[in-house]
């Protein structure tokens, strides 16, 4: 039986680095955590199938519950979703969560969505040119966390809710779902290492694995410890 996620470790922008990523992952078995989460872009852009069964399989040898999403670039979202699908089965430890979710250990549930969230309520929907979806599409699909009250929560978005604290623009509708919902962490995709609290929530930019740069995240003292490959 696995321990319950105490602490994991969060990063985004693996960008089809895998030499990166096999670096991480070898870090990785040296840390007291018990989970992995990575947001999107996870392969380089428009990349072939199976640049993705590589990082996936690379993500499977840190034998730990791992959570991901795509990002704007992992497109065709259809070459994403059938390289998960088809690892997913051989290593089930592995979960994607862009618009469903996943249980770890500790009666917490991952979930998520990746790509661009625009709050436009005619936004046009994407997934072959550049990964995007309206607001309310995204608060849709998440619906189904009514029904989990008593799971603690942890979203995966590649856009950041709007906050002052961040310093770049940012989605309100994403801002107001998670005031929603209280998850106790949200991690989103950013140009820097940050880490901001809205309402009760911990909002966290891990940083990007193209720089080197991830976090690790304590849960239950919501503490954040930026690093560096």
């Amino acid at each position: 039986m696995r321990k319950s996620v105490r602490k994991l470790v969060a990063v985004a922008e693996p960008s089809g680095q895998l030499e990166a990523v096999e670096e991480l992952v070898k870090q990785v078995a040296t840390f007291d955590v018990q989970a992995l989460a990575i947001l999107g872009n996870l392969a380089t852009k428009s990349a072939a199938p199976r640049e993705y069964g590589r990082l996936f399989t690379l993500l499977a040898q840190a034998s730990l519950p791992t959570f991901y999403i795509p990002g704007p670039q992992d497109i065709p979202l259809v070459e994403y979703l059938r390289e998960a699908a088809q690892i997913e089965i051989v290593y089930p430890y592995l979960h994607g969560v862009h618009g469903t979710f996943a249980m770890a250990p500790g009666y917490i549930v991952f979930t998520g969505m990746g790509g661009i969230v625009n709050d436009e309520p005619h936004a046009r929907r994407d997934e072959q040119e550049n990964l995007c979806y309206p607001a309310w599409e995204v608060a849709y699909r998440l619906k189904f966390l009514d029904e989990l009250k008593e799971y603690q929560k942890i979203f995966l978005f590649s856009t950041p809710p709007a906050h002052k604290g961040f310093g770049e623009r940012g989605s309100a509708e994403l801002a107001e779902l998670i005031k929603s919902y209280n998850p106790r962490l949200v991690l989103v995709n950013g140009e820097e290492q940050k880490r901001e609290l809205l309402g009760v929530s911990l909002v966290v930019m891990p940083g990007r694995l193209n720089k080197r740069k991830f976090s690790i995240i304590d849960l239950q003292h919501q503490t954040v410890e930026p690093r560096q490959l």
